[in-house]
């Protein structure tokens, strides 16, 4: 069975709830009736309840950018799944590489987030991806098996259904340069084949693996058309009804 694309804009730290509505208003009209793909929006958690009502009845999912472990407790700042569900967030993303870079996510952290998003029944996308000290020094392919490794610690097969992997080279986010899909594909065979070693084949035939690293209006067709590559995780061209339409519209 042919994977369903997930086309996935993350907003990061931009958006009033204003503009969040009117992004939402001007967003659904242009996708209207795509059903090729999936599709997802992760604003910041403040503006979940005001993009999930804006969003409702529509084929655009909501997810959370971060959630935490923990069904509750004292974690000042912090979302739980209970939480993100409970406003209707269907999706959460683990482990992006700024979470990774500026809040010293470990894959030990990123593991008990995917274990407690699959406990809870919400899609997890869990980012990986090297840095460019890393890609120079020939190691992508040892970040990227530690980096799943890590986070499928405790992961089985009968669980592993609703998983979805991004791949972001880190040196290609918000800088304007972008993997080639040649450097895409490789990356996401890596990534695949240490699904397929820990999880098994059918496992690994079935999970999506999204690209996202400057990923645009004009690069997206020679990405996402890749058969290795499943999808996008939008960041700074997601922040634009038109331009994350035409990206889903790949």
């Amino acid at each position: 069975m042919p994977r369903k694309a997930l086309i996935a804009a993350n907003w990061k730290m931009f958006k009033t709830p204003a503009e969040a509505k009117a992004f939402v208003d001007a967003f659904l009209p242009l996708v209207a009736g795509h059903d090729r793909d999936e599709i997802a929006l992760f604003p910041s958690p403040v503006l979940l309840p005001t993009v999930i009502e804006a969003a409702k009845g529509s084929n655009v999912a909501v997810g959370a950018q971060n959630i935490h472990f923990a069904e509750e407790g004292a974690y000042t700042g912090e979302t739980s799944l209970n939480q993100l569900k409970a406003v209707g967030g269907t999706h959460t993303l683990i482990g992006h590489s700024e979470r990774r870079q500026y809040f010293a996510e470990t894959d030990e952290i990123v593991n008990k987030k995917l274990h407690t998003a699959l406990k809870h029944g919400v899609v997890p996308v869990v980012c990986v991806g090297e840095v460019l000290a890393e890609r120079e020094a020939d190691k992508t392919a040892d970040v990227l098996k530690t980096q799943i490794a890590g986070a499928l610690v405790g992961i089985t097969a009968e669980m592993a259904a609703p998983i979805v992997i991004a791949y972001e080279p880190v040196w290609a986010i918000g800088t304007g340069k972008t993997a080639t899909p040649e450097m895409a594909v490789d990356a996401h065979k890596i990534i695949r084949a240490e699904v397929a070693k820990l999880l098994g084949a059918e496992v690994a035939a079935a999970v999506r693996i999204l690209y996202g690293g400057s990923v645009k209006p004009d690069n997206a067709t020679s990405l996402i058309g890749q058969e290795e590559i499943d999808g996008a995780l939008v960041g700074g061209a997601s922040l634009k009804p038109d331009s994350f339409a035409a990206i889903v519209k790949y």
